[in-house]
């Protein structure tokens, strides 16, 4: 099992207003920056976007509501290189409607009840970005915002259970927990329940995470024919944590 040593993607402030850059470790340590034997795709150079001029980050003890400041848009993953995008999630002006995400879902009942949970817990808005690598692995990532990090971790607890997700996500009939999601690979402050589908399963198989941090609750996505990969899975995950993070 690779394991990313003892860190994780550490960001460093230039200074208030700025961008967000990866420093101070080796490029082994970075998810993203590996050797290409290990199975790790290359991602352009991430950095956070600048924040408002005295506008706290998600965890700051100033920002008792979890708020990022950030425009959410500017936190999703960008695609690895060689990779082709997925229009469908492109969405309107960056913003992604509801049905799209729901139909994620495999059953009209689930689609029907997370509707209701999203209206009544006041989801603001989903930001979405998918594509599919050369090997044939299909990602989408999406983010969801509410008002607190409250309402967004009470939106994570109705759809993560601790061994399988509460709603089935398309493509898998039944998911157990990733026991094998490496510690190192996950991030401070930030909340992960990854989940993998059970054999036996058929054309393609899928990797499902929900990643909590502050008021956005993200939910990756990773099908592919055969096998879905772990390390790409696990690599997608940590850096979408650290973006949120």
């Amino acid at each position: 099992m690779l394991r990313w040593g003892a860190a994780v993607v550490v960001f460093a402030v230039v200074g208030a207003g700025t961008a967000y850059g990866i420093s101070g470790m080796k490029r082994s340590d970075v998810p993203g920056l590996g050797t290409a034997s290990d199975g790790r795709w290359t991602f352009p150079t991430l950095t956070k976007p600048p924040l408002p001029v005295g506008g706290p980050g998600p965890f700051a003890t100033a920002n008792a509501a979890g708020a990022h400041f950030a425009d959410l848009r500017s936190l999703v993953l960008p695609a690895p290189k060689r990779a082709v995008g997925d229009k469908a999630l492109d969405g309107s002006d960056g913003w992604l409607a509801t049905k799209v995400f729901l139909a994620e879902f495999s059953t009209a009942d689930a689609r029907t009840a997370i509707a209701q949970k999203l209206t009544d817990q006041g989801l603001r808005h989903i930001a979405a970005r998918g594509w599919t690598t050369p090997d044939g692995t299909h990602t989408r990532i999406y983010l969801l915002q509410f008002d607190t990090a409250t309402v967004a971790d009470e939106i994570s607890k109705g759809l993560a259970g601790y061994a399988s997700p509460t709603y089935l996500v398309r493509g898998a009939d039944g998911y157990e927990s990733d026991d094998d999601f490496p510690d190192a690979a996950k991030v401070t402050n930030v909340q992960l329940q990854p989940y993998v589908e059970t054999k036996p399963y058929g054309a393609e198989q899928v990797r499902l995470g929900f990643v909590t941090a502050g008021d956005t609750l993200a939910m990756i996505v990773q099908s592919r024919k055969g096998q879905a990969e772990a390390v790409p899975f696990q690599q997608t995950v940590t850096l979408q944590s650290e973006l949120l993070g």
